[in-house]
């Protein structure tokens, strides 16, 4: 998550992304439900990524995607607000 600016958001709970360092947490079917608000979450923090209270950009980062990503055949999940 980055500002307007292209700089990493600072939060208070220091957390800059979710994937290598802050493995999420998944439901009992096996998704994963992801976060990105600018007030924690009721429960569980895990799934958390604390966004400013304005703009932001969120970026997906793919190292050595498979071809499905890369010929775009796959596509990453829609980000929509919650119920």
């Amino acid at each position: 998550m980055y500002d307007p600016q292209g700089f990493l958001v600072e939060n208070p709970i220091e957390r800059y992304e979710i994937g290598h360092t802050a493995e999420p947490i998944a439901n009992p079917d096996g998704s994963v439900d992801l976060f990105v608000q600018h007030e924690p979450p009721a429960g569980s923090r895990s799934n958390w990524l604390p966004a400013p209270a304005g703009d932001f950009n969120l970026i997906l980062r793919m190292y050595w995607p498979q071809q499905s990503a890369i010929d775009g055949t796959w596509k990453p999940p829609a980000v929509g607000r919650a119920s």
